[in-house]
């Protein structure tokens, strides 16, 4: 009786909260502006905004005007106070929490999260699950367990701010009515290593009714196979009423070819798009492409078309300026006080009413050691393209320059860690080549004008890019390997798995 009045009234929740959620869709573009004139009004009187005379701002162009582009290195020195204990500088009060997160040119970055903004992490992924509900009509993924692949939830304290991972952060805050059906245990989820928590993990589900699975790809790939070397069967065979996997952090696509192998039967997949600065957008239709952006969750968007990203003269865009199927550079302004940030993701959008992204990459991850500027979503597309006409398994891939080869011209080096090779590997390597030729005509230019020779392909042993993530400290969490570079910083450490 119980589990059928739980399901019940998350179904009449679902509902009620998809009807509210049409408001926001129809009135994004003019909300916008409204809620970035309401931020301004907050922090008039902070320090940041007593700099950039937040007093005089009325509209959107005035704050472009007086609010250049900051990436975290721009804003540190502001952070630095906050983080000695004073408020009121970049928002009216001190954070409720840091975000820590790694950098690669800042050591650990400290993002902060306001008293207003952390609601709002928890509404996005919420949202995510009401509109799944209403969709499917079902709900009785609630009854049963749930487990969510996370950092540890132990924060320190800087000055008073509670610090720690986000997704630890947000293990503070799951609502009460799923806290009894949540896995892993405190206990569990505190380990550093993890492999080790990996293992613990796996003791602790794998007689459990798993209902819903949620965590980034990569991880949750090393959970089914820890589960599936354990009892020789598939994940569906293993929770046969697993019905949801909520993921994030990275693009499913590269991806899902080797999850459903793994699940061996039919799971729902919800895409999210979460980060230590807000929660952007999930995928409010299972059953299509595309994250829903959240307009109405304390942050103002503002987009610079990728081409012209990093010029002074670059054109800020809001939602009414953006065109289909271009990728821009994703600039932030929130309720926490991050002011036209970069935050450093790229996002294409595949429809505007309601607005709906891919992320398409990252400013900084890139190959254009030619001028070709080949970013994910181009490695990504085509990867899946060559792999409907040559099929294989593959576990990850990275991609960088070979500018200085022992013989022959310069080429872009694929390394590969094939669950399964394709029959024909050399087929394949041209279809691969051909594919991105189609997705970046600069790139086409450099082969057909003899400056580049097609793509090489290095395979890589089983385990490979756990293996390096270990050796670096970068196994599990959020972690995530890039998978472009413009330099072979980590094509030089991937060489000692190649067969």
């Amino acid at each position: 009786m119980l589990s059928f009045l739980k399901k019940n009234i998350a179904l009449l929740w679902a509902k009620k909260h998809v009807q509210k959620a049409e408001e926001f869709k129809k009135n994004a573009e003019k909300d916008q502006e409204k809620l970035l004139l309401s931020l301004v009004n907050s922090a008039k009187k902070t320090l940041f905004g007593r700099e950039h005379e937040f007093e005089n701002i009325h509209s959107i162009k005035d704050f472009q005007d007086k609010v250049s582009v900051a990436d975290y290195e721009d804003l540190k020195p502001y952070i630095e106070r906050v983080k000695k204990g004073q408020s009121n500088i970049l928002w009216t009060d001190t954070p409720e929490y840091f975000a820590k997160t790694s950098g690669t040119t800042s050591g650990s970055k400290y993002i902060p999260i306001s008293k207003e903004a952390m609601p709002y992490q928890i509404k996005g992924a919420q949202s995510a699950l009401f509109h799944y509900i209403a969709q499917k009509g079902n709900a009785n993924f609630v009854n049963g367990k749930m487990i969510f692949l996370q950092g540890s939830p132990e924060m320190e304290e800087v000055y008073g701010i509670k610090t720690g991972r986000l997704s630890g952060i947000v293990a503070h805050h799951i609502p009460n009515y799923l806290q009894k059906n949540r896995l892993p245990s405190w206990e569990t989820n505190i380990i550093d290593d993890w492999e080790a928590k990996v293992d613990k993990i796996v003791e602790e589900t794998e007689k459990e009714n798993m209902t819903l699975i949620s965590g980034i790809p990569p991880w949750l790939i090393m959970y089914f196979e820890k589960l599936i070397e354990r009892h020789g069967k598939k994940i569906k065979q293993i929770f046969p009423n697993l019905q949801l996997i909520v993921t994030g952090g990275v693009n499913y696509e590269p991806y899902r070819d080797k999850m459903e192998d793994l699940l061996g039967g039919t799971v729902d997949i919800i895409q999210t798009f979460p980060a230590s600065e807000g929660f952007f957008a999930f995928q409010d239709d299972f059953t299509k492409e595309g994250l829903l952006l959240l307009t109405n969750h304390g942050i103002f968007y503002e987009f610079i078309p990728l081409e012209e990203y990093g010029k002074p003269t670059a054109k800020r865009l809001t939602l009414k300026d953006i065109e289909l199927n271009k990728d821009y550079a994703l600039i932030l302004t929130t309720n926490s006080g991050l002011w036209a940030y970069s935050i450093g993701d790229v996002v294409r959008f595949i429809n505007k009413n309601p607005h709906r992204v891919l992320v398409s990459g990252r400013t900084k991850h890139f190959t254009s050691a030619f001028g070709e500027h080949v970013i994910a979503f181009e490695v990504e597309e085509a990867m899946k393209a060559a792999l409907e006409n040559y099929p294989a398994q593959i576990t990850e891939f990275h991609l960088a320059p070979q500018v200085n080869p022992s013989e022959g011209l310069p080429y872009h080096e694929w390394f590969i860690e094939f669950e399964k090779e394709p029959a024909d590997l050399t087929g394949f390597k041209d279809e691969l080549d051909q594919q991105l030729r189609k997705r970046n005509t600069y790139y086409d230019d450099l082969i057909s004008g003899n400056i580049l020779q097609k793509l090489q392909i290095t395979r890589l042993k089983k385990n490979a890019f756990q293996e390096y993530a270990k050796s670096q400290g970068k196994l599990g969490g959020q972690n995530k390997i890039p998978r472009l570079a413009n330099d072979r910083k980590i094509a030089d450490l991937l060489e000692i798995y190649k067969f």
